[in-house]
């Protein structure tokens, strides 16, 4: 266990970061999976904004790197102009 004041703050802070983390970067990935199952053209451009910028303010704040984010949109764009 944690020896020092600030350590023990530390410690609070990692898992209050990590909590938030977890819960954006799931709730982009469920995004994308929705976007990814939809068959219709429209539906699928009204979400493509969305993803787009949640995976844009995930990228900034490095929960997942700038090219995964990159790649991710490219094969979300690429999906929804094949519909």
């Amino acid at each position: 266990m944690a020896n020092h004041k600030s350590s023990e703050k530390r410690i609070r802070q990692t898992a209050t970061k990590r909590a938030h983390n977890r819960l954006y970067h799931k709730t982009t990935r469920n995004a994308i999976k929705a976007l990814r199952n939809t068959t219709e053209k429209s539906a699928a451009e009204a979400l493509l904004p969305k993803v787009t910028a949640m995976l844009d303010k995930l990228a900034k704040t490095n929960i997942i790197h700038k090219n995964k984010a990159a790649n991710l949109k490219s094969a979300a764009q690429l999906h929804v102009n094949a519909l």
